[in-house]
């Protein structure tokens, strides 16, 4: 389990300004928030509605995040019954991302040939439509909702075994993006160039915040392993929390339904006062939540996501 698992306290070891933006909060500028009581046994830092502190996870605490594989048959089936938590297997993650891919390239066994709870890689570089370029593709937006630890965006490890997977054998959208990426450039600042725009492209967000800190050290080190493979080498701390910032921006912490932050609830900007607010002077000031927001790169500005619902 320590080849899957990312301790925390090596992240701070590397750098504590570095684990601090993958515990940033975008829209709240604070840290995300446990919003689940699974620790709370560990003290009242641990409390549903209170932030994700360096503290919490590193010293003492270094192993109290782990992913859903090495928990315990009774957390995993806690966190079913209170959050519907449920991880998908990978191969079918697989399976769902080469029906979006077919569509995308108009052919089947694009990246893999699928063989029931397997997959066989396809060899040699990945071909392109004539109408259609390796750019457009890292380009394509693509997010998943709920991710949890984001085993469609990323697969370092079969989140029901445990067991890595080999960088050549990856299956998720991220990995794939990388893969194209990787098979058509050549020097390591193009190479820069289009791994940050294929993070700057791919979305996801979760309510539990434990689950929102797995994803994105997920995608962090998945770009560890891919400039590893592709130049023999560890990337800079300036180029981590470069790729670390775009990560945090774009795996966010929001209700799926109501796409507001978790426990963000502040005064409104705006009250109508009336007459009698002068005569009760004990009336609770009404907090409301605050919506998510999410950045677009493309066109260098940040929005509410529930605009992209109209």
């Amino acid at each position: 389990m320590e080849a899957v698992d990312i301790v925390e306290q090596s992240i701070a070891d590397m750098s504590m300004s570095l684990l601090k933006i993958l515990l940033a909060d975008k829209t709240t500028k604070k840290n995300i928030r446990w919003a689940t009581d699974n620790y709370i046994s560990l003290g009242e830092d641990y409390g549903a509605g209170m932030e994700i502190k360096p503290e919490c996870i590193t010293g003492n605490y270094t192993n109290v995040i782990q992913p859903r594989v090495a928990k315990s048959q009774a957390e995993q089936m806690k966190r079913t019954r209170d959050k519907a938590e449920v991880f998908t297997p990978c191969w079918i993650c697989n399976e769902q991302n080469n029906l979006v891919d077919e569509a995308w390239f108009n052919r089947e066994k694009v990246f893999n040939t699928s063989n029931g709870n397997s997959w066989t890689v396809t060899e040699g570089i990945i071909s392109f439509p004539n109408n259609k370029t390796w750019q457009e593709y890292v380009d394509a937006r693509r997010m998943e909702i709920s991710c949890g630890e984001a085993p469609y965006l990323v697969s370092r490890y079969n989140t029901v075994t445990g067991e890595p997977i080999q960088i050549k054998d990856r299956i998720g959208i991220l990995d794939r993006k990388l893969r194209i990426v990787s098979e058509n450039t050549s020097t390591e600042e193009e190479w820069l160039k289009w791994v940050e725009r294929a993070y700057q492209s791919t979305y996801g967000y979760d309510y539990q915040g434990d689950n929102v800190l797995l994803a994105r050290e997920n995608l962090l080190f998945t770009f560890v392993d891919y400039m590893v493979s592709k130049f023999g080498k560890q990337p800079t701390l300036v180029q981590l929390k470069k790729i670390a910032n775009i990560v945090a921006w774009n795996i966010w912490q929001m209700d799926g339904i109501t796409f507001t932050t978790p426990y963000s609830e502040t005064k409104p900007l705006h009250r109508q006062f009336t007459i009698f607010d002068y005569f009760d002077g004990d009336v609770e000031e009404e907090k409301v939540p605050m919506f998510s927001l999410i950045r677009d790169w493309r066109a260098e500005e940040t929005l509410e996501y529930r605009s992209l619902m109209k």
